[in-house]
């Protein structure tokens, strides 16, 4: 795909919608099927993960986000394993829950993945609408 510039205020702006989004999956959790368990909020984080790289470099290539978001929170999920003293006090504060998670799971790594594949279907969308 070519590159082309991203509006760093709509993709920060992104962000902050996804956060705000993936905070109520976890707070109102009936709000998604049962089934689906908190995996909403996985894929959702990791889509936040793809809108904050592209605000950080808004002329490179979708690819390139998508595997930045993808290094991003695959290596924070491998982080788990790390079992220092201070990184487990660190996940115990909410924010870092929220950042660190506690267990490795391998269903994280496929709900961030399909965030990730969201926010390059979303930059698709996007850009063929505006090309229309």
């Amino acid at each position: 795909m070519e590159s082309r510039k991203r509006n760093r205020v709509s993709y920060f702006a992104a962000v902050v919608l996804t956060i705000a989004v993936g905070l109520a999956s976890r707070h109102f959790p009936g709000a998604t099927p049962a089934w689906l368990g908190k995996y909403p909020g996985d894929a959702l984080w990791a889509l936040m993960a793809f809108f904050g790289w592209a605000t950080v470099f808004p002329a490179s290539k979708t690819l390139r986000i998508a595997m930045f978001a993808l290094g991003t929170c695959y290596a924070i999920e491998l982080f788990k394993f790390y079992q220092a003293p201070w990184i487990v006090s660190v996940r115990h504060s909410t924010l870092g829950h929220l950042v660190f998670g506690h267990a490795f799971s391998w269903r994280n790594l496929v709900a961030y993945t399909l965030g990730v594949l969201a926010g390059v279907g979303i930059e698709y969308g996007l850009r063929d609408y505006r090309s229309r």
